[in-house]
């Protein structure tokens, strides 16, 4: 599907280490190309698009679309890993070069939509893995999916590290003009370009995210900051903080949300390697810090706040978004708040 300017190469998705058929319903074909070195596409029919948040949830909205599962920005704190594990593939390596592609998702979710029981709740993109990454730039799945919840009178959102959203901002300021709802979200963790290449190596630089802001409230869209994670010891002094929110302000964000790193099942053990090949020192501290817990403690937290709630103000932001919806959008809606339950977190790194 829509590799028509490349040359590609058609798998046998059965021969790929650590990948069985049965582990995806619904294949239609694995795809290899020269522009995505490593990675293969295992593309597959969905039979449903919309994925029912649990009402234990404490995220302010019930669906979620995702087109992908697996993310080429390979950030190495990733919420979402643990849910490869879902298809019998690993949470490290395979998350960022095994990537299922639903390309019938569009039609799928235009059917979803138009059905006389929907109820036109609010849907959020981007909850699991980034529907901006590097793929949909030959894939062209958000603009169908933003048609057909526009086109049913749905409210959406979309939160992202991907650029490629630039190339929409158009579409969705038709439809806010429309009278539609729309709320944009951009994630940016760090403004230190060193540390955003190691930790965070498929994504669009901090600049390049800063200009999409500027350029998501040229379309007159209002455009959120995701501040998260703040990673102890690696963002959460006042000079980085104090950098960051100002960088925000510059961009144009009409708000801000601050949370800290949280690790969950799989991703411990894949920030824990990464702490050992790039910050050695700090990983003993993390596992003093972290525990058999998946949450930063309440002392850590307590002192975040301190020094954020000054830093926000000092920018002009408020007080930002509730924090728990925040947490639990960041940690991930639908199939992410699944993982919770049902994987183990290592007492470990």
């Amino acid at each position: 599907m829509r590799w028509d300017a490349q040359k590609t190469q058609e798998v046998d998705a059965g021969a790929l280490p650590g990948l069985e058929l049965r582990a995806l319903p619904g294949l239609v074909r694995s795809v290899r190309t020269p522009d995505f070195a490593g990675v293969t596409f295992h593309e597959v029919l969905c039979r449903s698009a919309l994925n029912r948040v649990p009402d234990a949830s404490a995220v302010p909205f019930r669906w979620t679309v995702n087109p992908m599962r697996g993310c080429l920005h390979a950030c190495a704190y990733c919420f979402a890993r643990p849910t490869h594990e879902y298809l019998d593939l690993d949470a490290a390596r395979d998350f960022e070069t095994q990537i299922v592609v639903k390309t019938n998702v569009v039609e799928v979710l235009r059917a979803e939509v138009t059905r006389a029981s929907w109820r036109r709740e609010h849907v959020a993109l981007g909850t699991n893995t980034d529907p901006y990454q590097r793929a949909e730039g030959r894939y062209r799945l958000m603009p169908g999916i933003i048609d057909a919840l526009a086109g049913s009178g749905t409210p959406l959102s979309v939160l992202t590290k991907g650029t490629l959203l630039r190339r929409d901002l158009p579409q969705l300021g038709d439809v806010v003009a429309a009278g539609g709802a729309v709320a944009v979200s951009v994630s940016l963790a760090t403004v230190d370009e060193e540390l955003q290449a190691a930790l965070e190596p498929g994504t669009p630089t901090p600049r390049a995210r800063l200009e999409l802001v500027r350029a998501a409230r040229d379309a007159g869209l209002a455009c959120g900051v995701l501040v998260a994670p703040v990673l102890p010891w690696l963002t959460d002094d006042d000079e980085h903080l104090d950098a960051l929110l100002r960088a925000v302000r510059d961009a144009g964000a009409t708000s801000v949300t601050v949370l800290a790193l949280h690790l969950r099942g799989a991703v411990k053990a894949v920030m824990g390697d990464w702490l050992r090949t790039h910050r050695p020192a700090l990983l003993p501290r993390y596992r003093r810090l972290y525990g058999d817990g998946a949450y930063v403690p309440r002392d850590y937290q307590r002192w975040l706040d301190a020094r954020v709630a000054p830093a926000l103000a000092r920018h002009g932001f408020g007080a930002g978004e509730d924090r728990r919806a925040w947490r639990a959008r960041a940690g991930g809606a639908g199939e992410a708040d699944r993982v919770e339950a049902a994987a183990p977190v290592p007492t470990l790194f």
